[in-house]
């Protein structure tokens, strides 16, 4: 720089470009034993974003305001370079609130955009300031894989079962009772009667909730009186895939994340907040040959959940939100960071690198 100018300090530069970077970057048989189960749960952080009409006074002048306007530019022009992603977001590209996204046909890349000021939700648009804004309304957004002969089935067989595979989606984590903390009996009922192991657990969930026998697992459910949905539509994101699995069965996998907006149940509430649930459940079709079922009905290979805001330590049955002032006494999470809208991993690979059990703190809601 010429003489008089200001330099930006060495240390000054080398902390910008390190904190930039940290933000970029035979006979039948009994259908198989107890199903695979995972469960993890995830808080909400507890210091919300600033809001956008919040005031902040302005710092008192300097005589360095030559030096700060300099170095405010070359932020910017970092900023660009290296975060185009958050900057397109500034200017309504890649946020939220947009366009609506076609269905998701593979597996995403990177997490969805964020906003770079969280708008909180509201009665009237209890979807703003996520990424769900852009999502799918429940199963409509969820279509299934072109249908093709695959193991014991024919192609319209493997269509069959493909609807039904929406049918349990929907009587599990879509239907407006079940949400309502109805028992989900039509979903249920897809369920092969005779793999006991999972139907004593589906009698010990529902009947003595715990950690090792949680409805939550297969089923999203709030308690009526302490909770209400805000409007009728759930958002959705995710995928319906199958192939073929062991003794020739049609084995179907869903991985699916659903967004509930909801109220407290009192009269006249209007403070919403969001409740995330990520599913993947493994389902076997199975030959009636090979396999002892009923037709129609299901196997449970595996079943994994990841829950924001729908309660920590808790095993009462229900979803159990927390609001505003209970998220602040709540605490965080004594596990990892978590964005609950990145579907860029896997279940299996999401688990691994953040714990199977425990309690996280998402990053947004």
């Amino acid at each position: 720089m010429g003489k008089g100018e200001e330099s930006i300090p060495d240390e000054e530069w080398e902390r910008f470009l390190r904190e930039a970077e940290a933000g970029s970057a035979g006979a039948p048989e009994e259908p198989s034993a107890r199903a695979r189960m995972v469960t993890r749960r995830l808080r909400e952080e507890t210091s919300p974003p600033e809001g956008w009409r919040t005031h902040r006074p302005a710092p008192p002048r300097s005589n360095k305001g030559w030096y700060a306007a300099g170095l405010l530019v070359v932020v910017c022009l970092l900023v660009v370079t290296l975060m185009p992603g958050r900057v397109a977001g500034w200017f309504g590209v890649g946020s939220g609130d947009g366009a609506p996204l076609a269905a998701e046909s593979e597996r995403p890349d990177q997490a969805p955009a964020e906003e770079v000021v969280a708008q909180p939700p509201t009665l009237e648009e209890p979807f703003r300031g996520s990424p769900a804004a852009r999502w799918g309304d429940g199963i409509a957004a969820l279509p299934v894989p072109a249908a093709r002969a695959t193991g014991w089935m024919s192609e319209k067989e493997v269509a069959q079962t493909l609807d039904r595979t929406q049918d349990f989606i929907a009587a599990s984590s879509l239907d407006p009772d079940v949400l309502l903390g109805e028992r989900p009996s039509r979903a249920i009922a897809l369920i092969n009667p005779h793999q006991k192991d999972v139907q004593d657990f589906l009698g010990a969930a529902f009947r003595t909730p715990s950690r090792e026998n949680d409805p939550l697992l297969l089923f999203s459910r709030f308690e009526k009186d302490e909770v209400r949905l805000v409007g009728d539509v759930v958002k959705t994101r995710g995928r319906i895939t199958y192939r073929q699995g062991e003794r020739g069965a049609v084995e179907v996998s869903t991985d699916v994340t659903f967004v509930y907006p909801v109220v407290r149940a009192e009269a006249g509430s209007d403070e919403v907040t969001r409740t995330i649930v990520r599913r993947e459940v493994v389902m076997s079709w199975d030959d009636p040959a090979k396999v002892i079922t009923e037709p129609g009905t299901f196997s449970l290979v595996s079943y994994k959940v990841d829950t924001t805001n729908g309660g920590c330590g808790t095993y009462t049955g229900y979803l159990t939100p927390a609001f505003g002032a209970e998220r602040a006494v709540s605490g965080s999470g004594n596990g990892a960071e978590v964005d609950p809208y990145d579907r860029s991993t896997s279940m299996d690979a999401h688990m691994r690198e953040n714990g199977e059990e425990g309690c996280g703190t998402a990053t947004r809601s």
